[in-house]
């Protein structure tokens, strides 16, 4: 049996991807995730939810750069956008 992991995407972010990336582990809806996250930061002061998301951002690893994921049984080649052109 495979693991999952939990990985901040490249493609699937609005700020650091760290609710695109519970989405994913969770196979649910990004957005989804983003207004229930946007709904209890504001229920509880915006403090929390901020520091949790910070928090988050720090501990969940990036996705690894170049690869192939896989999404819905269909591949995709993911490319490393940070790597300067005249690199070799």
């Amino acid at each position: 049996m495979k693991t999952k992991k939990l990985y901040r995407p490249k493609e699937d972010r609005m700020i650091g991807g760290v609710c695109g990336g519970i989405g994913e582990y969770f196979n649910t809806d990004p957005t989804l995730i983003r207004l229930i996250w946007v709904a209890i930061t504001a229920l509880t002061g915006f403090v929390v939810g901020i520091v949790a998301y910070v928090v988050c951002w720090a501990i969940i690893p990036e996705e690894p750069g170049e690869g192939i994921r896989k999404d819905n049984d269909k591949e995709f080649i993911l490319h490393n956008t940070t790597r300067d052109n005249n690199e070799k």
